[in-house]
């Protein structure tokens, strides 16, 4: 769990992570690697692609510079994306962030743990 209550995506080789969090917008926190720092980007828009169903959907998160961050640069996207929040809610979606930091591209995968023995997506 990240500094927000969400779920951590890690990215590259723990060198950043990314924090995701849906209740009433779908907002994503670009991290340090210790999870625990926000490390703003450059970058307008981050990309939230989900797989569930046989269907594969893509969507874009823009950026919503937090109060610290550098003019500039953004550790904070968001999206209000009805269906985005449908299928996060729902916990059943395979979820892959891409997101680009300092001009590098990162991808990482949200691991679902939901406690239950032998349950795995």
């Amino acid at each position: 769990t990240g500094p927000h209550g969400g779920d951590l995506i890690e990215l590259g080789n723990e060198e950043y992570h990314a924090e995701l969090t849906h209740e009433n917008e779908a907002i994503v926190y670009l991290l340090d690697g210790s999870a625990m720092t926000a490390a703003p980007s450059d970058a307008a828009e981050v990309t939230i692609n989900l797989s569930h169903d046989g269907k594969s959907e893509q969507f874009r998160l823009s950026a919503s510079r937090d109060t610290n961050d550098p003019a500039g640069k953004s550790s904070r996207f968001t999206s209000n994306e009805a269906e985005l929040l449908k299928d996060l809610q729902d916990g059943h979606a395979e979820v892959t962030l891409v997101v680009t930091i300092n001009g590098k591209q990162y991808r990482g995968n949200l691991e679902h743990e939901h406690g239950e023995e032998g349950h795995d997506h």
